[in-house]
């Protein structure tokens, strides 16, 4: 210590201005000094420790030929998302979501302007961008009104009257946070559209806010399953009990992973999830490829049939369109049996992804984006005089007003978001939805996240989102010479094509 205090003395002088050096500074450049000393030797312990540590590893091989070095490689490949997300990447350039578009849905959920300046930033030029038609004699906006609601299960005991063209995709409490489930259903019920309680059962945060909810029924039949996974028709006549319960939807597939069952990780398992589920807490939650008991389109409409006479509701089948040949079948098999066999809806969902986690086999290269199916779809039903029977419902990475606008001249009845109304919670985008280590509390369940999403203000931020995307669809239509969205046709819009120039929709 005096050897410290005298190099201290020597470097800086026994005398400042005439002055002594006083003691206390003296005392505290000799903490410092030891600071200093004690955060080096921990360094190189650190920097020593971590070279043994790759040298003699075998599973690495650049951290071995480049011990501690090759670790940074990892580092900025981390940080990479964070970088690209912020500085580099250009507005209409990052995937899933890129900036403009999530920018737009911040703007339309904060309810403020949404005009832009200077000209698009949109490459009219991709292949597959939709181009709409506008019309030399626009609507007038005194001449325009707002789509009528539309009747889904005219056959059942009970069917329900759809307020909204624009409404909230499958979305389970258990991939989403308590504080995101309360959020969304105060804001359905403020917009006036339905909320789909996603495949994880129905829990109490869906029916606080006083919604209309889809209950979803998944592979698994979470929330009315036996312990074996099978159908338990008490829990399921329960569930119909509730007056805010319009319809249920039988899930074939998703686009995040089709030909797969849900993926809930066992983190995300809380008692809570698990007592809802009918599962173990803290185990991995995986659901079947598929439902057991339907293995043929037969099997489908005695399924859709059994929950609908046990309901008293309208019933229907979401799924990710791959073969077509089972449509055809379908259709044939309505026909044998009569109208009122048919499903009440139809829901597509694109073969791109969802909000979901899911392999990434899957994610990329299994089943049909939206843009083909979902026209192939509709013309299968217009073919076999089914369209007026059968609502067409379009799921998968819609939006924005472009989006739901070509939806609707694609021949869908209503529209689906799932991940647009996640940005109107204030998700970012991270990608960390799988890791429940979400920042903004949207799909974490660990409460310092949580914290961040009041339910109060972002339920507002939901239902000025969607009214908002209506709101514009209605702009689109009075553009293309129609007086609401529902009044769009394929002949309204244009898709460029290959050689760059726009092609009618087929």
């Amino acid at each position: 210590m005096n050897n410290i205090e005298e190099g201290v003395r020597h470097l800086f002088g026994e005398r400042m201005g005439g002055l002594m050096f006083p003691d206390w500074v003296a005392h505290g450049l000799e903490l410092l000094a030891l600071a200093l000393i004690l955060l080096v030797s921990t360094i190189l312990l650190i920097l020593v420790t971590l070279f043994i540590i790759d040298i003699t590893q075998h599973r690495n091989a650049v951290r071995r030929n480049y011990p501690v070095l090759g670790r940074f490689r990892y580092l900025f490949i981390r940080a990479g998302e964070f970088f690209r997300q912020y500085f580099f990447a250009m507005d209409r350039e990052e995937m899933p979501f890129n900036r403009a578009e999530r920018d737009w849905v911040n703007r339309a959920a904060n309810n403020t302007d949404n005009t832009i300046p200077f000209g698009s930033t949109n490459n009219l030029n991709i292949v597959g961008t939709p181009i709409f038609l506008s019309c030399a004699f626009p609507e007038l906006g005194s001449d325009a009104v707002k789509s009528l609601p539309m009747e889904i299960g005219p056959y059942c005991q009970k069917p329900y009257l759809v307020p909204s063209i624009f409404n909230i995709s499958g979305m389970s409490y258990g991939a989403l946070s308590i504080p995101a489930v309360r959020a969304l259903s105060l804001g359905a019920k403020l917009a006036g559209c339905w909320l789909n309680t996603g495949e994880g059962g129905l829990s109490p945060y869906h029916l606080e806010g006083g919604c209309d909810l889809v209950f979803q029924i998944g592979t698994a039949k979470y929330g009315i399953r036996q312990a074996d996974g099978r159908l338990d028709e008490e829990k399921l006549r329960s569930v119909a009990k509730q007056a805010q319960v319009k319809m249920f939807e039988v899930k074939l597939s998703q686009g995040a992973k089709p030909g797969k069952g849900g993926i809930l990780p066992g983190a995300k398992v809380t008692p809570e999830i698990a007592a809802i589920r009918g599962i173990k807490q803290g185990e991995d939650s995986i659901s079947p490829n598929r439902h057991p008991e339907i293995n043929s389109v037969s099997a489908l409409l005695d399924f859709i049939q059994q929950i609908r006479e046990m309901t008293g509701k309208p019933v229907g089948f979401k799924t990710v369109l791959g073969e077509r040949e089972w449509l055809d079948e379908l259709c044939r098999e309505i026909e044998r049996r009569g109208i009122e066999s048919a499903p009440d809806f139809i829901t597509i969902d694109g073969g791109d992804g969802g909000s979901g986690a899911a392999p990434m086999a899957l994610m990329d290269n299994v089943g049909l984006p939206l843009s083909e199916a979902l026209p192939m779809v509709d013309g299968i039903l217009v073919q076999n005089r089914l369209k007026k029977r059968i609502r067409l419902i379009a799921s998968g990475k819609l939006i924005t007003p472009a989006n739901v606008a070509w939806a609707l001249c694609a021949g869908a009845d209503f529209i689906n978001a799932a991940r647009g109304f996640m940005f109107a919670l204030g998700c970012i985008q991270a990608l960390k939805c799988n890791k429940n280590i979400c920042p903004t509390g949207v799909t974490s369940h660990n409460p310092r996240y949580q914290s961040g999403l009041n339910p109060k203000y972002k339920s507002v931020r939901v239902a000025n989102y969607c009214r908002n995307i209506v709101h514009e669809v209605e702009i689109i239509a009075h553009a293309c010479g129609v007086k609401e969205p529902r009044a769009l046709q394929r002949s309204h819009v244009r898709i460029v094509g290959g050689d760059v120039f726009s092609n009618p929709m087929l």
